[in-house]
């Protein structure tokens, strides 16, 4: 197919944006008054009734306004009977422990691919009242004013922000050492618990550099294309491409990439040796 018209993407960022203010309207009335937690599977993987109910309000828009497009929804998973060029990634409550449990890092974020490349992303935090939007060759912007990444170049200078996946008490395949690596090598690594708004912010230059692995297309699918227009780059974890179903993400300023990706590469063996 074409490539959409600036003004296609535009009305797309459009209806983003539409969709995740009205679902953060859902999670500011629902604040500190749930009724109803649940485990989805594993433990600390939890989904709440504001999950839900913002999930509905962001699936009545896109299927208003793009009725031909696919969805793929946290909680209710692929939508859509056609295959479609289009597919909307959307989670409506990301960092839902941490809205369960009344701390105050969440957002809603919506994220549109087109022949499976991220194009279009919207994240919305409804604490902070912060609007991150960007668009393929639209740039990106926070409550509507330009952001760019930061300019930190060397990683001992840098703050890093990760997170650990729900899987963490079942394999072996963490990111435990490059946490523990990566705090001895930087000024910090921070855990928010929000994927959408550690890309975020990496984009508008809070945070140098944010990796992670068990991750969904729709907890990134917004934050690449806003962190990409903001000039940083996002890659797999060894530097090659980024396959958005591996579920690993590497993302900087773009200035500290390949001394992460070393760094990264050397966390377990520096483990091992630090422990022995």
């Amino acid at each position: 197919m074409q490539q959409p018209s600036q003004n296609e993407l535009e009305i797309f960022l459009d209806i983003a944006t539409e969709a995740v203010m009205t679902a953060g309207v859902i999670l500011e009335d629902l604040w500190g008054q749930l009724e109803k937690i649940e485990e989805k599977g594993r433990p600390g993987d939890l989904v709440t009734e504001a999950d839900k109910k913002a999930e509905t309000a962001v699936l009545n828009i896109l299927n208003r306004r793009v009725p031909h497009h696919q969805i793929l929804a946290e909680e209710s998973g692929l939508l859509g009977m056609e295959k479609s060029d289009f597919l909307w990634a959307i989670d409506p409550l990301d960092g839902t422990t941490n809205y369960a449990h009344g701390y105050p890092v969440s957002a809603v974020s919506v994220g549109l691919l087109i022949e499976g490349i991220p194009q279009v992303g919207v994240i919305y935090d409804p604490f902070r009242q912060e609007l991150f939007r960007g668009a393929k060759g639209l740039g990106a912007t926070l409550n509507y004013r330009p952001i760019q990444v930061s300019s930190t170049t060397q990683l001992n200078q840098s703050l890093l922000v990760t997170g650990f996946a729900y899987d963490r008490r079942e394999t072996k395949d963490t990111n435990y050492p490059e946490f523990c690596y990566l705090t001895h090598l930087t000024q910090g690594v921070r855990r928010a618990g929000s994927a959408s708004l550690d890309l975020a912010n990496v984009a508008c230059g809070r945070l140098d550099g944010y990796w992670e692995r068990g991750l969904s297309p729709w907890d990134i699918a917004a934050g690449i294309v806003i962190l990409q227009e903001a000039g940083g780059k996002i890659t797999a974890y060894d530097g090659s491409a980024l396959i958005i179903e591996s579920g690993r993400l590497l993302a900087t300023n773009g200035n500290i990439h390949q001394s992460l990706i070393l760094a990264l590469d050397e966390a377990l063996p520096w483990l091992k040796n630090f422990y022995l």
